[in-house]
């Protein structure tokens, strides 16, 4: 079989009349060539097919251009939202990206994917791990020992790290908020597990909607779930055995909401008149609930794409010799209002 010839710069460069150096200018957007050139240029590159060797120009530059970025749990919706829109961000900077995922909660599978990483020379790291494992008093001290830039995502703000998060206590003020405009007094919450940072936040935002409309008694209207839909059900539930004049729920995500919903049902409550539900996330099968789920909507990708758009700026800064502050960026959430609270 004959093996095809790999289309170089210099064949760009000749096919085009113009200097390997301009075509080098071209492939790096680099500002000093004219439009017209640059136009020509491209035109050339497409038609023969020519596609830069990244490992070359890594070695040439000293650089890899290549991010790290360790997620977790891809079963959940929030955090294949976010992967989703750290690729597309990735792809449009000129990046690679190394994917590693968190399956377990354990020191020596942190060490051995931070390893990893460094082995394969990433230029920096977004650490898209829920709020709960920074718990690891080891973990701020082992980045610092890394030296290389790295971004949390939805970690409480702190003075050392630069850190992109999503509103949650925004999120959950919102859905309260909305239920109480909607006449409702009595609203509990089905939280989630109470050691991500996530599920504290939300619940944060619905205390301090309840206190500012009066109601103290809130342990009365709390349950705990663990983001299943089976723990939504069995939270409204207890909820219902708790405080029989129940009147609207806050379930922290979509799947407790569906619980939630379940077990309205089985208790012969209708939804919105008896009960309003509001959930979180806004999970594309939200708007089919039986009734359609009023929800917190998160931008996940615009989350994502902000953690790369961080760590390329720190990047760059590290690149000047100059220090980068710590800062947290927050992505705030929209109310999105269906049936399942529309009771006015």
């Amino acid at each position: 079989m004959r093996q095809t010839k790999r289309v170089t710069i210099k064949d760009v460069a000749e096919e085009a009349g113009v200097s390997a150096q301009t075509v080098s200018r071209v492939i790096n957007d680099r500002p000093d060539v004219s439009d017209e050139t640059r136009a020509h240029v491209q035109n050339i590159i497409n038609r023969l097919g020519y596609s830069p060797n990244i490992l070359a120009r890594s070695l040439i530059q000293g650089r890899s251009n290549t991010l790290g970025v360790v997620g977790y749990g891809l079963e959940y919706f929030g955090s294949a939202g976010v992967l989703t829109g750290i690729e597309r961000k990735t792809n449009e900077f000129g990046f690679s990206l190394l994917l590693s995922l968190l399956d377990q909660f354990q020191p020596a599978r942190v060490d051995h994917i931070l390893k990893e990483l460094l082995s394969r020379q990433v230029e920096g790291i977004i650490w898209a791990v829920p709020g709960q494992v920074p718990t690891f008093h080891w973990l701020t001290e082992k980045f610092e020992r890394m030296n290389v830039p790295v971004v949390f995502l939805n970690k409480e703000q702190t003075n050392e790290h630069v850190i992109v998060a999503m509103n949650n206590q925004l999120g959950g003020r919102l859905a309260t908020e909305h239920l109480l405009q909607q006449g409702y007094r009595r609203i509990g919450i089905i939280t989630g597990p109470h050691d991500w940072w996530e599920a504290q936040e939300r619940e944060l935002g619905w205390r301090k909607a309840m206190q500012e409309a009066g109601h103290a008694d809130l342990e009365m209207l709390r349950v705990v779930g663990d983001w299943s839909a089976a723990s939504g059900e069995v939270g409204l539930h207890t909820l219902h055995a708790k405080a029989p004049d129940l009147e609207a729920v806050f379930a922290s995500n979509d799947q407790m909401a569906l619980g939630a919903l379940q077990a309205a049902r089985r208790i012969g409550l209708r939804v919105p008149q008896d009960l309003g539900i509001v959930g979180f996330d806004d999970i594309p099968e939200a708007a089919y609930f039986s009734p359609p789920l009023t929800t917190v909507r998160q931008n996940l990708k615009a989350l994502g794409a902000l953690a790369v758009e961080q760590i390329k700026n720190m990047i760059a800064t590290r690149q000047n010799d100059e220090e980068f502050n710590a800062r947290i960026d927050w992505v705030d959430p929209s109310l999105i209002i269906r049936k399942s609270s529309s009771r006015v």
